[in-house]
């Protein structure tokens, strides 16, 4: 009887050590994921955009920016609307944003600026894309204007979205991995 005790203190304290691992890596990867969404609202403040990087989906804007380019937005509300400028703009009824260029602006004497846009790669201008009844965009509808972009970084995002296993595999990978990384 007596000789099986210290076994059964060594099985506890590992139980103990493997809980307060466990505890250790759960609290890592939490403070991973609120730092990420720190800088994402940092961001958001700093360049005055609700979506200050975004990936191009689409496309219709060859060869400015091709599928899967990722692009930093800012959206300062000072700043005019020329045409020429690229802009990612949200239409009513439909939930992603599209990117593309301004190719005519109509500045009124009050100051209220309603403009057309359309993909360089594509025929015709957007007028068919916007809500039932509107010919023209207003500075609210836009959520960024194009300031830099990476080239392909964001395929990533189109393969996850094109391949929904993929994501969940990668998701799961990449839990496992924070979970049981041991410190070095």
């Amino acid at each position: 009887g007596a000789a099986a005790r210290p076994d059964m203190d060594l099985l506890g304290d590992l139980r103990r050590m493997n809980k307060r691992q466990l505890y250790y890596q759960v609290l890592n990867f939490a403070m991973i994921v609120s730092s990420a969404l720190m800088i994402w609202k940092g961001l958001i403040v700093i360049t005055g955009s609700e979506s200050p990087i975004v990936v191009v989906l689409s496309g219709s804007m060859e060869p400015a920016f091709h599928r899967g380019d990722l692009l930093f937005l800012t959206n300062f509300h000072d700043d005019p609307i020329r045409a020429g400028e690229i802009v990612v703009f949200k239409v009513e009824g439909r939930d992603i944003p599209i990117v593309h260029r301004v190719i005519k602006v109509h500045e009124k004497g009050n100051g209220n600026i309603k403009f057309l846009t359309k993909g360089d790669n594509n025929e015709v201008d957007d007028r068919g894309l916007y809500k039932e009844g509107q010919n023209w965009l207003e500075k609210k509808d836009v959520v960024g204007r194009a300031r830099g972009f990476l080239p392909y970084v964001g395929m990533v995002t189109i393969i996850m979205n094109d391949y929904p296993k993929f994501k969940y595999a990668l998701l799961a990978v990449m839990g496992a991995y924070v979970l049981l990384k041991r410190e070095s």
